[in-house]
């Protein structure tokens, strides 16, 4: 079974190559401002892919996805992951879109107690877990040296002990590394200067 898997591509999703595959994973970001009109044209691309599934998690710009009426109007062939799951070919998936902070972002939760709660709900038995913040101390590093990731994602990491983690959101830091059990990608597609510099994830599981 195929993955082709990215993050963050802010509305250039046209200008990306997509490699064939049997699930597609896009971890956030996929438009700037959230808007109906972006969004929108996301979904029709992303719902017009011939990858057999299709899961998106939804990132800090993804405002439209914030309102549960909203979220009726994605295609049905699209798998829309907030704080929930589902399972491909014996693989549990798992997926959030919250990311830390306290300003006006979408699927802001202030670091601590708050953000705990979501990271709370993803199963033990997960696989692949799909989040749009990394982990604080892995791939989180901005051009300045500062880590942005999450504090407390590491404490449910140990626990869960997922096969594959995915994420984005820090462009500044797309790569991969594996600590542990686990193999983590920043699957940023953009550099901080919005520019495509990375070209989609494929991993055969």
């Amino acid at each position: 079974m195929r993955l082709v898997c990215l993050s963050d591509t802010h509305n250039f999703h046209h200008d990306i190559s997509i490699p064939e595959g049997d699930i597609l994973i896009h971890a956030g970001d996929c438009t700037d401002g959230g808007t109906r009109n972006e969004t929108e044209n996301f979904l029709n691309w992303l719902s017009n892919l011939p990858h057999k599934h299709k899961i998106l998690v939804p990132g800090n710009h993804d405002f439209y996805f914030e309102k549960p009426e909203q979220r009726k109007n994605v295609p049905a062939n699209i798998n829309l992951l907030i704080d929930s799951g589902l399972k491909i070919e014996g693989f549990q998936f798992w997926g959030s879109p919250v990311t830390p902070g306290i300003e006006n972002w979408a699927f802001n939760r202030e670091r601590g107690i708050q953000i705990k709660s979501h990271w709370n709900l993803i199963p033990e038995n997960t696989d692949v877990l799909i989040t749009h913040t990394p982990p604080y101390g892995i791939l989180d590093e901005i051009s300045s040296g500062i880590k942005l990731g999450c504090e407390e994602l590491p404490q449910i990491l140990k626990i869960v002990q997922p096969k594959y983690h995915f994420f984005g959101h820090i462009h500044h830091a797309a790569g991969s590394m594996k600590k542990s059990s686990t193999q983590f990608f920043n699957l940023s597609i953009l550099d901080e200067r919005q520019r495509i510099m990375h070209s989609p994830l494929v991993l055969d599981l």
